[in-house]
């Protein structure tokens, strides 16, 4: 009797839609697990990244200090992406990080050298490849987290998620992120601006050209010049 009721009740919860919503659960704990790999991936590039630009830009210290300090920052964030407050600090540090590798980054346009140097190239290959994963990871786990939510939203799903505690789960803001990310406060690798260009100097027209000269009065005594004699 007990075992076919556990199975009627197997087939109640089934109907009621407990399997799907275990399996949409388990979908963005693995989606969230990726976004922190890709994120952790860009972490361990900074330090190879950060050491082969100061061997060119040595005097760039606010640009490398400012990497340094953002990924210091990343890993003191003990994230829990069920909280939305512990998500949206996690975001904010990621944003930031993000916004001093592209300033690091304007500055190695200032240096050719730097710009030819393989293990730069390496690195700035493998940051750009990690940057891009980062963005695919992230936008499969908005869609899992929206998908989640609205399925436990659903009738009769919404019952079954209270009965068993399946709640809304909190979601990056993209807009927030990019934003961080694409406006940096200062841009310490940009060049400093020319002077603004001086005017040409436009000499004053003279009122007289070449004034002709006061006459001499005429030689008196036998310093005067004589006619040629005529012939």
């Amino acid at each position: 009797m007990r075992v076919i009721l556990l199975l009627l009740l197997s087939m109640l919860l089934s109907g009621c839609g407990y399997n799907q919503i275990q399996q949409k659960d388990e979908a963005v704990k693995a989606g969230w697990s990726e976004v922190l790999n890709q994120y952790k991936r860009r972490a361990d590039l900074i330090p190879n990244l950060v050491g082969t630009v100061k061997g060119y830009a040595g005097h760039e210290a606010q640009v490398l200090t400012a990497v340094t300090e953002a990924r210091a920052r990343v890993g003191q964030v003990q994230v829990n992406a069920d909280d939305a407050a512990s998500l949206a600090q996690f975001q904010q540090a990621q944003g930031e990080l993000a916004s001093a590798l592209s300033r690091l980054l304007v500055v190695s346009e200032n240096y050719p050298q730097l710009k030819a140097d393989a293990s730069f190239l390496n690195l700035q290959t493998q940051l750009e490849g990690t940057e891009n994963r980062i963005t695919v990871a992230r936008g499969r786990y908005i869609q899992l987290v929206q998908d989640y939510n609205t399925y436990i939203r659903s009738f009769p799903q919404n019952l079954v998620a209270m009965v068993f505690g399946y709640k809304q789960k909190p979601n990056f803001t993209v807009e927030d992120e990019t934003r961080i990310a694409d406006a940096p406060s200062v841009d310490f690798g940009a060049a400093p601006a020319e002077p603004a260009p001086v005017p040409p100097v436009v000499e004053p027209a003279a009122s007289v050209v070449n004034p002709p000269q006061p006459a001499l009065p005429p030689v008196q005594g036998g310093n005067a010049p004589q006619p040629a004699p005529t012939e």
